[in-house]
């Protein structure tokens, strides 16, 4: 256990700030020390507000000397540090989804309903994470903001889209970090960078507005620890009016079956998708990691999920949201952009109607077949990803088979279309250092299941933290 205040989790700050031996103020400023010192060569903040980050954790400070801290239920996050990816709208903040597109000087009066539920539960807002333009591939460099490198390599990409927030939660920028997930983009990073990301089943966190990639995209966290993934989902997962496609029902409480484990459960466990070559480290790795299951009692089986054509149903949908945003930007401004952007919404724009249409229905096939396979098993373990980080300022690593960034993240997107719930926790690390992601897959709407899986993975197999250093 750390001593540090800006690496300990939520669930250890609410403990100290409810024991009287820590101060959101305290835990405020080492954390904006921490952006100070780590920012400039990482890049995991586009917007830093230190003077309301301070005022607020003044605020939390106080209700906590009244012992009166704010609640969801059972859940306190009242004066944590908290990050929000510059995708989702903050009040007073421009976000500007890495893109030179986008005005800054505008009013900015709305909160996107994660960030309101936050912002109520007392959370402090530090300031805003970098993405990619439009967060539209799996690394994390923008025409606005730059590159942002990964804390375990600066040479490397911390993976995307939501690569800041990885970042940010890796080194202790931040306790908790909201991200967006169309295609793996929560979970990417948090496999390159060894930390916790979960995509819960669409419709469980509500978003506004909706993406333009439609109904694959979620809004999750980012964290050190699934307890304070469990937290956060908690807090912003409470309904909202502004998302008409979101579940109007309040959660479940995460925590109340957190530490229940994974005794008796009947959980798959694929390898690969489709034969997609595993690298060597990763393989070993995700099967170790699968023996720990077995070891605690789950009854664990090789078997591969009805996953086929996801990739081409996917690719479908994604340019084609990629062409609904492009259509609304003015021709002169594109030259400012993401060549790479740009080339795949002209690549949706061609699409005829009729193709879209049939992707939509085999889509609702994948979803059937998914919601099949789970009568049989409660969970899903996979790789999240089939390599470790590669270098930074890349859409697709190197010296690899591949062309764009869909290709090399086979295991994230799948569950998008389906809309299931999967989390990335860390497995280990490779010969030269570099995290590896375990994906926990569940049933639709069994959110609950899948974070108390994690949990008793985390608890058998815990994981480091990146060394940092200014």
């Amino acid at each position: 256990m750390t001593d540090d205040p800006a690496m300990l989790s939520a669930v250890e700050l609410v403990d100290r700030y409810r024991a009287g031996s820590l101060s959101p103020v305290t835990v405020a400023e080492a954390c904006l020390c921490r952006i100070e010192a780590l920012n400039p060569g990482l890049n995991a903040f586009c917007l830093v507000d230190t003077e309301a980050a301070l005022a607020a954790a003044r605020d939390s400070a106080e209700r906590w000397r009244r012992g009166a801290p704010r609640r969801v239920g059972d859940v306190i996050v009242d004066g944590v540090p908290t990050a929000i990816k510059d995708v989702v709208l903050t009040r007073g903040w421009p976000t500007l989804r890495g893109s030179r597109t986008i005005a800054p000087d505008q009013p900015w009066p709305d909160d996107a309903p994660a960030v309101a539920r936050l912002r109520a539960a007392g959370a402090v807002l530090l300031g805003k994470t970098t993405t990619p333009e439009l967060g539209w591939k799996g690394v994390t460099d923008s025409p606005l903001t730059g590159v942002t490198r990964n804390p375990w390599d600066r040479d490397r990409t911390p993976g995307g889209s939501s690569g800041g927030a990885a970042v940010a939660a890796a080194t202790g920028m931040a306790a908790l970090n909201i991200g967006s997930d169309g295609g793996g983009s929560i979970r990417i990073p948090a496999s390159f960078t060894g930390v916790v990301g979960f995509k819960s089943s669409y419709g469980r966190v509500p978003a506004y507005p909706l993406s333009p990639f439609g109904t694959i995209a979620h809004i999750g966290p980012i964290t050190r620890t699934v307890g304070d993934a469990a937290a956060t989902l908690q807090v912003i997962a409470q309904p909202d009016p502004r998302d008409w496609t979101a579940r109007t029902d309040p959660p479940e409480p995460f925590a109340a079956t957190l530490d229940a484990g994974v005794d008796g459960l009947r959980v798959a466990f694929a390898p690969t998708l489709a034969d997609f070559p595993v690298d060597d480290e990763v393989a070993a790795l995700v099967g170790r990691a699968a023996a720990v299951f077995e070891a605690l009692g789950a009854h664990v089986e090789e078997t591969a999920p009805p996953l086929d054509g996801a990739g081409e149903i996917f690719a479908m949908h994604w340019t084609v949201g990629a062409a609904t945003i492009l259509a609304d930007i003015p021709a002169d401004r594109r030259a400012a952009m993401d060549p790479g952007f740009i080339a795949m919404a002209e690549r949706g724009a061609a699409t005829p109607l009729l193709d879209y249409t049939r992707a939509v229905g085999a889509r609702g096939r994948l979803g059937v077949a998914m919601n099949l396979f789970h009568q049989t098993h409660d969970l899903l373990l996979m790789p999240t990803e089939p390599i470790a980080a590669f270098a930074a300022g890349h859409t697709v690593p190197p010296d690899g088979p591949y062309r764009g960034w869909q290709d090399w993240t086979p295991f994230t997107y799948p569950f998008n279309l389906t809309q299931q719930p999967a989390l990335s926790v860390p497995c280990g690390l490779t010969a030269t250092g570099l995290p590896v992601g375990l994906q926990i897959v569940g049933r639709l709407h069994d959110d609950a299941l899948v974070l108390r899986a994690g949990r008793a993975y985390e608890r058998a197999a815990p994981w480091p933290l990146p060394a940092v250093d200014g």
